[in-house]
């Protein structure tokens, strides 16, 4: 099988609907607050916000539309773990902040693991196929 074709080992469309749903929803809204977007990620001290932040937002857009068809789920799930990696640390940094900052950015910390072991679950399950 190819990693382009669908297979019968995909998870349930259900699961990948609400799974990739909510994170294609995640970045188009990312997009439509791209500005306010990029000026946080400049006072975390992003190098080239204004490159990187429409970029990412367009990897986990197009990750997650392929990981919804399961079409290239490797490099899909791939590319959604790279981009939760990469900025879960730079973005959500709560042990350097105080108060209700702190606990906004904790809460979206933990889940952006979450999210993490998420699409690890389906990098392990796109590799069946091999």
């Amino acid at each position: 099988m190819t990693d382009s074709s669908p297979s019968n080992t995909a998870p349930p469309l259900l699961a990948r609907l609400l799974y990739s749903g909510i994170l294609i929803y995640m970045s188009v809204d990312g997009f439509r607050h791209n500005e306010i977007r990029v000026e946080i990620a400049r006072e975390k001290g992003v190098p080239i916000p204004e490159f990187l932040v429409p970029f990412t937002t367009g990897m986990l857009l197009v990750a997650n539309v392929f990981l919804l068809l399961w079409r290239f789920p490797k490099l899909a799930a791939g590319a959604v773990i790279v981009f939760f990696v990469g900025t879960t640390p730079a973005i959500h940094n709560f042990w350097e902040l105080e108060g209700e900052e702190r606990h906004g950015n904790k809460i979206n910390f933990c889940k952006n693991v979450a999210l993490i072991g998420g699409a690890i679950a389906l990098l392990d399950e796109a590799a069946k196929d091999d």
